[in-house]
């Protein structure tokens, strides 16, 4: 699990001493009460304030899924974080609930109830995650449990000793816990002291009692294709996919903090590849199984100074649920087929298309040239394709003519695949949220922030085509349902 503040996805996270400063009182109550804001996204999950990061736990109970975040009420990294909670019958019109795991004051979480997962066991809903007190060195592995369909949890009790000092482990966090058959395994993120970047794995018959059986996985530090892979691995994910077990970690250093989401499956020699090619996207959170099939999830980070972030008032967003496939070693990712249930109408034509900040533009077939989202005189979004170098660019760098907008470029190479049936591009426009996916299973994550509000118009080859988006987060009108006795679901 990670924080990071606005002004960069790549901080230092969980350290003490690296914090967000407190917003002023007048600059909070005045972000609280401002004009609707255009750069807010509506479809995807958010809090309407406060600090939104990694998303946890996503699991499909009785139909209805579950889906998990850290949040604080506040754009301020001193409040501990707790655990936020929306429900949704489709992926991707979701409903916020109140909290439902926050600190214990002076009990094993009272520093925050930071990242982990959720399971389904005999109709209680387990969470696993990480509980930080401010004078230890690790955040322990807790367990908290469940009865009410997951809305409240217990207190939390530690199921998993802290590393010894003879391991020489600087950094131990974020359990996966998944059922393997005959029983449950967890995987929890490590870092050492000679720079190896681990995934410990732990299995136990009765999801309580468990023992440690080596790493899952573990790398040393390297640049491999242009990737860090990290002094250490947090958020570890484990996949099946198409047959083939793929472990997802966000790489972390001490010293740098956060850099990629890589991909590497458990089959043949361990090569690490990016999840995402952008900018802000981190934390991936995966619902094993369920209604929807394996569903990932991904934290999508701020793209502006922390100053911006804490006068707007709010902060991060959960990216859109994606599909996973394995295509030559490498994990590939679309959007879940449930995200089509955002379009209103039909489809029409992009080019000329006057658009509002929620929109789909979609272009069938790889063609030379470039769409472009016009906010304004000054201000646009590029995303080019180039076929005769094999590679899409998604160009920012006149998104916004506020100089506290990262204006960072990104490039994907070989981003299309004819094979696949997939549109060559398709980007999906959300305030200040873009996510553009192409036919090979690529994406890139990033943020806008145009100073100009909609209408927005788009210039685009021929036969590109938009749809409007339509969708909200909505706040709880009705209870949680309780889980039927006996139902398991990892």
């Amino acid at each position: 699990m990670s924080d990071t503040p606005a002004a960069d996805p790549h901080e230092t996270t969980h350290d003490d001493d690296q914090r967000v400063a407190r917003p002023a009182p007048s600059q909070e109550a005045a972000a609280v009460h401002a004009a609707p804001d255009h750069h807010l996204p509506r479809f995807h999950l958010r809090i309407p304030r406060g600090y939104l990061n990694d998303p946890n736990g996503p699991i499909d109970i009785g139909g209805q899924a579950h889906l998990y975040f850290q949040s604080r009420p506040r754009v301020d990294l001193d409040v501990p974080v707790e655990w936020g909670h929306a429900t949704s019958d489709d992926l991707v019109r979701w409903t916020l609930h109140r909290p439902a795991i926050v600190p214990v004051p002076g009990g094993a979480d009272s520093g925050g109830a930071w990242s982990g997962n959720t399971v389904l066991h005999e109709g209680v809903v387990r969470a696993y995650y990480s509980g930080k007190v401010d004078h230890s060195p690790f955040q322990s592995v807790l367990l908290a449990e469940s009865t009410d369909g997951g809305a409240t949890f217990s207190s939390p009790v530690q199921v998993v000793e802290d590393p010894s000092d003879d391991e020489a482990i600087t950094m131990f966090r974020d359990p996966f816990v998944w059922s393997d058959g005959d029983g449950w395994s967890m995987a929890v993120g490590a870092a050492s002291a000679d720079q190896v970047a681990s995934v410990r794995h732990y299995r136990s018959t009765d999801g309580v009692h468990w023992t440690h059986e080596g790493d899952l996985l573990a790398m040393p530090r390297a640049t491999v294709d242009g990737i860090d892979t990290g002094e250490g691995w947090e958020c570890p994910q484990v996949i099946t996919v198409d047959g083939t077990d793929v472990v997802l970690v966000a790489s972390w250093s001490h010293g740098a903090g956060p850099a990629d989401v890589i991909a590497i499956p458990l089959s043949g020699a361990p090569r690490p590849h990016r999840v995402d090619d952008g900018q802000h996207f981190y934390a991936a959170s995966v619902m094993r199984a369920g209604s929807w099939g394996p569903v990932l999830f991904g934290w999508v980070t701020e793209g502006r100074t922390e100053e911006w972030t804490r006068q707007a008032g709010w902060s991060g967003a959960i990216s859109l649920p994606r599909r996973t496939w394995v295509t030559d070693g490498r994990l590939a990712t679309a959007p879940h087929t449930a995200v089509d249930g955002l379009r209103s109408g039909v489809a029409r034509p992009g080019h000329g298309a006057t658009i509002g900040a929620q929109a789909e533009i979609v272009l069938p077939t790889p063609v030379d040239g470039c769409i472009r989202v016009r906010f304004g005189d000054h201000e646009h979004l590029d995303v080019l394709v180039d076929t005769a170098a094999d590679t899409l660019t998604v160009d920012r760098s006149h998104a916004s003519t506020d100089h506290r907008a990262d204006p960072s470029s990104a490039v994907v190479r070989a981003p299309f695949d004819a094979t696949t049936g997939l549109p060559a591009v398709r980007i999906l426009l959300d305030g200040s949220v873009v996510e553009v996916f192409t036919s090979a299973g690529r994406s890139v994550t990033t943020r806008v922030y145009p100073l100009q509000a909609p209408p927005w118009s788009v210039e685009a080859p021929a036969d590109a085509a938009y749809w409007a988006l339509e969708g909200a987060v909505a706040p709880a009108s009705v209870a949680v349902a309780a889980v039927p006795a006996g139902t398991a679901t990892t």
